[in-house]
């Protein structure tokens, strides 16, 4: 009987390895001309389709891709750069807006921010408008000396000074509209951001308001002498 046992366990071994071994699946597809294919090992009539891999008892285990042609792997690159580019960038965003709701946790102190910028630029206004009273009090007796030249050339001297008088005023004027204009840059920069802030700060999720406005610093508002 003993003998017998062993024989029976020895026949059965072979059969209980075969199970135990994973198969390598079944792939199915169906081909180009509608015809339903079957195979063990991926069907090259179907490599341009997608081919399902199914266990033995029909279940699917896992989806072949197709195989890509040149043109249509470079258009799959192509996609897949953009949505990564635009992931890249809604993360992007995302992380500017945690940032602008640190750097500005309330209105009042986004509105010091707003009024540290605009001074730097009201000083340089002063500055200008101060330069251009200069200006007028030193043409004041250029224009007096002048009158004594009435219907004569005016000496070369004269001349120069009224020239470089009259080149640096226009230099401060040119100067007063860039700063007017950067006050309104400025201005408006902030009435965006506050703008979105007002958003974020009721709840609304950071990155999903599209792109942030220009933080660039204000431009130098600075005059020529």
């Amino acid at each position: 009987m003993a003998m017998r046992r062993v024989a029976l366990v020895a026949l059965c071994l072979p059969v209980a390895a075969s199970w135990a071994q994973p198969s390598a699946g079944i792939y199915t597809c169906v081909d180009a001309n509608g015809r339903r294919l079957t195979a063990d090992r991926p069907i090259a009539e179907c490599r341009h389709k997608e081919q399902q891999i199914l266990n033995r008892d029909g279940s699917v285990r896992g989806i072949l891709p197709p195989t890509l042609t040149a043109e249509e792997r470079a258009e799959k690159d192509a996609r897949d750069r953009a949505a990564a580019e635009a992931r890249a960038a809604a993360a992007d965003a995302a992380r500017r807006d945690r940032n602008l709701m640190a750097r500005y946790p309330n209105e009042a102190a986004h509105q010091r921010a707003r009024e540290v910028a605009l001074d730097t630029v009201r000083l340089a206004i002063r500055a200008t408008e101060l330069r251009v009273r200069e200006l007028e009090l030193a043409r004041k007796p250029l224009l007096e000396e002048a009158e004594f030249y009435v219907g004569k050339p005016l000496p070369p001297k004269l001349r120069t000074a009224l020239d470089a008088n009259d080149a640096s005023t226009e230099a401060q004027r040119s100067a007063t509209a860039t700063q007017e204009a950067e006050l309104g840059r400025i201005n408006r920069l902030y009435d965006a951001e506050l703008d979105r802030l007002r958003r974020l700060w009721a709840g609304v999720a950071p990155g999903s308001l599209g792109p942030l406005p220009s933080a660039s610093a204000p431009r130098s508002a600075g005059a020529r002498p």
